[in-house]
């Protein structure tokens, strides 16, 4: 069966949570702590490696995210990224 994720790019959403974590001024460190807040543990390496695209992210992490963030999922998403 072929997969959608190749290996190469593991999520869709990486260069956006960098942008806005860089908006809001947090550092990845800054970011890992408040998402500890809420019960979700991606530590400072994994919050790169979301951001480089490097690790998969799950439904409760992007729902986390996108609190921390301020931002509605959908806006996690941009047209570039939806592209295989």
């Amino acid at each position: 069966m072929a997969r959608i994720i190749d290996g190469e790019k593991m999520n869709l959403i990486g260069e956006n949570v960098k942008k806005y974590r860089k908006n809001h001024k947090l550092s990845q460190q800054e970011l890992s702590n408040r998402l500890e807040l809420l019960g979700v543990y991606i530590c400072r390496g994994s919050v790169s490696r979301i951001e480089d695209g490097s690790r998969t992210v799950t439904d409760i992490e992007l729902l986390a995210l996108s609190k921390v963030l301020n931002v509605e999922i959908k806006d996690l998403y941009n047209k570039e990224s939806t592209e295989f």
